[in-house]
């Protein structure tokens, strides 16, 4: 009788949203292969629902890949795992602290050496920087990341937002009688079981080259071009604010409350204010620049790292 096959799933979620996506992802899955869940648990907790100040004082590390730590990690990093599934959020355009966190440690550089990697991601829309920095975190590590699924809020914009600070700030969730609930709908959540079929094939096979093709045509990433240019902008803002923010000291520093209370401030400003104003410019990038742009959306649906 033939092994079967091991797969690691390493994950962090505040709300448990991730945990379920991860779960209907599997479920297929149950019975055919061993699945180990190692979830990583910082070593100074982050609130939920958090605090506004203690929330945005939490960007400039997370931009700057400078996270807190995490606790040790259960799981045996000889284990012959087959697959390792990494699951994450990203947040302020960056992998989630957690994620950065054993990504950059000893024990991820053990446990993910030669081994393929198939990332999944739950979060609001903008997630192309996270990835980009995940990738290059895999290639360092000696990985070789073989397939991504992005499950994302599909409201618009701001919307999205909305729904999300409101979830954050007073742990709501639920639909009002003005907006949606807010996350990943619980549809995509639902349907997600349909690319356990892929994965379970090039388990069987150990074969890689075809995974991501055959989750994408099941829209396992789907992108607007426009949102490729908002997130250039958004990133470029937060690595000045990053920058500026811990110039004053670390985490918590006194010394650096003002300027994280300022950026707060601009951050709403520039977000209600001038979203309008940059989606028009971005459709004007659009069209002047259509051909470029699809090619970065074909580069960021893909597993490659530039």
């Amino acid at each position: 009788m033939n092994e079967r096959r091991k797969i690691l799933v390493v994950y962090f979620t505040q709300t448990g949203q991730l945990k379920r996506i991860i779960d209907h992802v599997l479920a297929p899955l149950e019975g055919k292969v061993d699945i180990t869940f190692e979830q990583l648990v910082p070593v100074t907790p982050f609130p939920f629902p958090w605090g506004k100040q203690q929330f945005y004082d939490t960007m400039p590390e997370t931009v700057q890949g400078t996270p807190r730590g995490i606790q040790p990690l259960k799981v045996d990093v000889n284990t012959p795992f087959d697959l390792v599934i990494l699951a994450y959020q990203p947040w302020f355009l960056s992998p989630s602290q957690p994620t950065a966190a054993f990504l950059q440690s000893e024990a991820a550089a053990r446990l993910l050496k030669d081994k393929p990697v198939l990332t999944l991601l739950g979060s609001r829309n903008m997630w192309l920087n996270a990835q980009e920095k995940v990738k290059g975190y895999l290639e360092k590590a000696g990985a070789k990341l073989v397939g991504n699924i992005v499950l994302v809020d599909k409201s618009p914009n701001l919307v999205s937002l909305i729904t999300i600070l409101r979830w954050a700030f007073k742990g709501k969730k639920e639909a009002t009688r003005f907006l949606p609930q807010a996350g990943v709908q619980e549809n995509e959540i639902v349907t997600a079981a349909r690319f356990a079929a892929p994965i379970e094939k090039a388990l069987a096979e150990k074969q890689w080259n075809e995974l991501q093709p055959q989750l994408l045509s099941l829209n396992a990433v789907e992108l607007i071009p426009n949102l490729v240019v908002l997130e250039g902008n958004g990133i470029s803002a937060f690595r000045f604010w990053a920058k500026f923010i811990s110039a004053k000291g670390g985490p918590g520093a006194p010394a650096r409350q003002g300027r994280v209370f300022m950026y707060r401030g601009l951050l709403l400003v520039g977000i209600f204010v001038l979203t309008p104003i940059t989606l028009i410019s971005s459709l004007i990038k659009l069209n002047l620049k259509k051909n470029q742009l699809q090619r970065e959306v074909e580069y960021y649906k893909g597993i490659t790292l530039r």
